[in-house]
């Protein structure tokens, strides 16, 4: 009988509780008694309270603090806990930003303490609003500095994903020093997701990236300037500009495009550096044409001072460096030492993988019945760059199947035989670091391989054959066990390399008068 009773009990009480529970979240209830159990701990305990004016009294002008401290209210999930919360339209036309609304309190916690802000507004014109934070006594001297250095970086990380990216371009002036930049908004839809790179690279890039947004008292421990440099190389239209958009909208930068052709000295590159402003990429692309074509004033010299120099280390912090070149042989070894350039990144001509990326981006497609021909095309050494297999696929993106086979169309044409630019992964090297990808170069179709060697081989005789011999010997032994393809590549290289030398001793002849023939 005890027992049975007992049995009746519990299930009454289990009954009771759960009817208790749904009346509380059905009814909203809850809310009601958690709001009055918070007001009877209140009772025990002591506040301090902290304003923060909108102005400030003593000077008349905006308190900076007051505007910080918004932007991290605004981003607080309990924001949505207020019994009144404005929803206005952001700087973007889709989105929505809470704020909170006048005379309304917002609860927050920092290292286990309860905070709590009031939004103060007395509807006067002058020093009428005010934010004033609520802390326990008991807690005040343990969080109070760090909490508002909280504050301070939160709101700039806002603040930073929330405003407007401009692209500078300096102009050229030989009489104003000042205002050398020029800006417009920085509005490119590159992005990391968009981009034709390797999930593996991609992930490198990023993780590098977020490592130096959080580097700077690791920098500074090191005695380095907090900055990064990247080279990106390889052919035209392989996206490296793409590539720099990304990146400057990864990080929430602006964007310097810096023109050596309107620098007009040494000196004044230096002036351009002093005006840029930190997070922001400096971009000076096709490096190697200007120091080779000699169209721009500035010295090499110049150059490695821009990148290391005393004036960089001084006024270069917070700041990502990147410079673009078609080939890295063409660049002196000093701009390659690490320090000057930190990470090297390789854009080659697409392979396989790149236009599997490129045909679910601009396509949709993940598989088709085409792509095992494709595939063999590149094998063969055929390749063309991001830029142009892209555009074939915007002008056919109606028709995915008509896409596909203009790219084979265009690979067996125009691509057939481009392997003088490197074809294969992306490679990333760090510093003095090995590359992460493996690269192959180019091939030319065996059947222009054999034409050559056929013709080369009646010119030269048994000479030039024994010569091939051993020099496709050497080739193969530093191949260190390459692959077929890499030994096509190795024919084409010595037989372009013979055929060249003969063509130019041909030419030496004619010059001389003799009716010397190849």
């Amino acid at each position: 009988m005890v027992i049975s009773y007992l049995l009746l009990l519990l299930v009454v009480v289990v009954c009771a509780f759960v009817v208790v529970r749904v009346l509380l979240y059905r009814t909203g209830l809850v809310y009601i008694v958690k709001k009055w159990w918070g007001a009877m701990e209140d009772c025990f305990h002591v506040y301090q309270s902290f304003k923060v004016p909108e102005i400030n009294e003593d000077t008349m002008q905006e308190n900076h603090l007051y505007r910080k401290v918004s932007e991290y209210l605004n981003s607080l999930t309990s924001i949505e806990d207020s019994d009144f919360t404005n929803l206005i339209t952001g700087k973007k036309s889709n989105e929505i930003v809470l704020k909170l609304d006048p005379n309304q309190k917002i609860e927050d916690r920092f290292l286990g303490a309860k905070l709590v802000w009031v939004n103060e507004e007395k509807g006067e014109k002058i020093n009428g609003r005010n934010l004033v934070l609520k802390i326990r006594k008991t807690d005040k001297r343990r969080i109070l500095r760090p909490y508002l250095q909280h504050i301070h970086t939160v709101a700039d990380e806002v603040e930073q994903r929330r405003r407007d990216l401009k692209l500078y371009i300096n102009i050229y002036s030989s009489h104003q020093q000042n205002g050398r930049w020029k800006s417009i908004p920085f509005n490119h839809p590159s992005t990391f997701e968009t981009i034709a790179m390797e999930a593996d690279l991609k992930a490198k890039v990023k993780s590098d990236l977020e490592s130096f947004l959080k580097a700077k008292q690791y920098y500074h421990r090191l005695g380095r300037v907090w900055k990064r440099s990247y080279l990106l190389y390889g052919p035209s239209g392989t996206g490296k500009t793409s590539f720099v958009a990304a990146m400057a909208n990864f990080l929430g930068y602006d964007v310097y495009d810096l023109d050596l052709s309107k620098v007009s000295d040494d000196s004044d590159l230096k002036i351009l550096l002093l005006q840029t402003t930190a997070k922001s990429v400096i971009v000076i692309e096709d490096l190697d044409r200007f120091l080779i074509g000699k169209s721009t004033a500035v010295t090499l010299s110049g150059v490695l001072s821009f990148m290391d120099g005393l004036l960089s280390s001084c006024v270069a912090e917070e700041r990502i460096m990147v410079f673009t070149t078609n080939g890295k042989e063409n660049l002196d070894q000093a701009i390659l030492r690490p320090g000057r350039v930190d990470v090297h990144i390789h854009f080659p001509l697409c392979d396989f993988t790149a236009f599997k990326n490129l045909a679910n981006s601009y396509l949709g497609l993940k598989e088709h019945k085409l792509f095992p021909q494709v595939e063999e095309i590149f094998q063969n050494g055929s390749s063309l760059s991001a830029a142009e297999i892209g555009e074939l696929m915007i002008s056919n993106r109606n028709s995915p199947s008509r896409a596909i086979k203009t790219v084979i169309t265009a690979l067996q044409t125009d691509g057939d035989g481009r392997g003088n630019g490197k074809i294969g992964r992306r490679s990333y090297v760090e510093e003095s670091g090995q590359p992460a990808g493996v690269f192959c170069e180019g091939v030319h179709s065996v059947k222009d391989i054999r034409k050559l060697y056929g013709f080369l081989r009646m010119k030269s005789g048994a000479r030039s054959s024994q010569s091939f011999d051993s020099g496709s010997q050497r080739m193969d032994d530093s191949g260190c066990g390459a692959p077929p393809g890499l030994l096509h590549m190795s024919f084409s290289y010595w037989l372009l390399k013979k055929m060249n030398a003969q063509l130019l001793v041909k030419g030496k002849r004619k010059g001389q008068g003799g009716k010397g023939s190849l």
